[in-house]
């Protein structure tokens, strides 16, 4: 026979189960303060610096993100999929493909694209089913726009997507020992001489050949 259920007990309980706002902000500071943190120091950046820019305490971090690995990764999850609508967005608002392209790696490097080079670290397995969603998305995106950029004559013919992704993820990092205040001024300003370098039509030959993801993929450690 059915137990007969209390009046809102069963609304009760999804209310108790589900996140409360405020833990959501918590999480969502975290993993906004670990991209800053490891785009300027790498993925060996400091958890408590992190909790500290996060506005939150160090044991807030922890119930959060247990260890290292777990927020590296949902950091690089979190990138992927923003960097992923950005380009959607740029796709299908801008009518010029090579101006969309654009738009796409301004606003990439706004979502801090440099944070994962962690994936190239060795800090976690890069090859996870919820990572490998968010870059088949994001790597398709891409591959289409560049495709159209260089089938409208817009875009030269001898770069893949591993040149546009390797340069952005080094132009969109500070380097090493120097100030990260203005580094957003400097960055957008060399990103846009990068892709005046890729608007057709070319004015060199480029060394060697084009790099594809596949190529970063196999040098992977």
């Amino acid at each position: 026979m059915k137990t007969a259920t209390r009046p809102g007990a069963e609304a009760e309980a999804h209310r108790v189960t589900r996140p409360r706002a405020d833990a959501l902000r918590n999480r969502e500071r975290i993993v906004s303060a670990a991209r800053e943190m490891f785009v300027e120091y790498g993925p060996e950046a400091p958890l408590d610096e992190i909790a500290r820019r996060a506005s939150i305490g160090n044991a807030t971090l922890y119930r959060h993100f247990p260890d290292r690995s777990t927020l590296l990764v949902e950091v690089v999850r979190s990138v992927m999929s923003r960097t992923a609508e950005a380009a959607e967005r740029a796709d299908a608002e801008e009518s010029d493909p090579f101006a969309a392209l654009c738009r796409f790696v301004h606003e990439a490097a706004d979502e801090r694209i440099g944070a994962l080079c962690t994936l190239l670290c060795g800090h976690f397995e890069p090859h996870r089913e919820d990572l490998e969603v968010e870059r088949i998305r994001l790597t398709q995106i891409v591959d289409a726009m560049m495709e159209r950029a260089r089938l409208a004559g817009r875009l030269r013919e001898d770069v893949a997507q591993g040149d546009l992704m390797v340069a952005l993820a080094q132009l969109s990092r500070p380097l090493p020992g120097t100030g990260c205040m203005n580094i957003d001024r400097f960055t957008h300003r060399h990103l846009q001489l990068f892709m005046d370098g890729l608007e057709a039509p070319a004015r060199s030959a480029l060394p060697g050949r084009s790099a594809t993801l596949e190529d970063l993929r196999r040098a992977t450690p």
